[in-house]
């Protein structure tokens, strides 16, 4: 079975709405909640501090590689419009 473009732009934008709450949540939770540094007497606490920082890292990878697939599916409305506004009066 054959998947349609529009599918696969509805999967990546799905995924990259998933990525970026992920996103988001690590990031807050790292900022406001966990300890910084290597305060004593909040082993655990730094260890899912770590182990967010390793989750919002990739995360972010894959939302990067995402959104590079999502402004190649979109390349002809890019190059449209470009042309449209940037390009070369006849």
């Amino acid at each position: 079975m054959e998947m349609k473009k529009k599918d696969l732009l509805l999967y990546v934008s799905a995924a990259m709405l998933v990525l970026f709450a992920v996103l988001s949540l690590t990031g807050l939770i790292n900022w406001w909640i966990l300890p910084r540094g290597s305060e004593t007497g909040y082993g655990f606490l730094i260890t899912l501090r770590h182990f967010f920082r390793d989750i919002h890292e990739w995360a972010g990878l894959f939302f990067m590689v995402l959104a590079g697939i999502h402004l190649w599916l979109h390349k002809d409305y890019i190059v449209n419009n470009w042309n449209k506004y940037f390009g070369k009066e006849s």
